[in-house]
């Protein structure tokens, strides 16, 4: 019994040492806008993501970029005898999620007001290795 448990968590440890991932909080841009250049990238190999994300006019490709980058070196880190260029790295996850709202008010005609809801998002980036 307790030989099964030794097995399934080297198992588990194994499998984590494939994955890293990145995050990044309160990134002030609205999380529809960086959905977009998100989704661009879902799927992809890092290298290609990193020259689509580096010729993107989008300043949330700026930010995510700078989280690939992340990503990478923190897969590096934890996988210091492999190299990040042989062993396919490719972008299995990533996803966008509302932050807090900066709630201001602009004045409107005839005494009222407009809310003004300035968003930010959580982004959070998770690379698998193909091998």
């Amino acid at each position: 019994m307790g030989n099964r448990k030794k097995l399934a968590a080297q198992a588990r440890k194994e499998e984590k040492q494939k994955i890293a991932f990145a995050k990044l909080n309160n990134v002030p841009t609205s999380p529809r806008k960086m959905r977009l250049v998100a989704d661009v990238i879902r799927g992809e190999e890092v290298l290609k993501a990193l020259a689509i994300l580096k010729h993107m006019p989008q300043d949330a490709a700026r930010r995510l970029e700078k989280l690939l980058l992340s990503a990478i070196a923190n897969w590096q880190a934890k996988n210091e005898d492999k190299s990040a260029d042989d062993s396919e790295l490719f972008v299995k996850e990533i996803f966008v999620d509302s932050a807090r709202m900066l709630k201001r008010l602009r004045p409107a005609p005839q005494g009222r007001a407009h809310r003004i809801r300035k968003r930010s998002n959580h982004v959070t980036i998770i690379l698998d290795s193909a091998k």
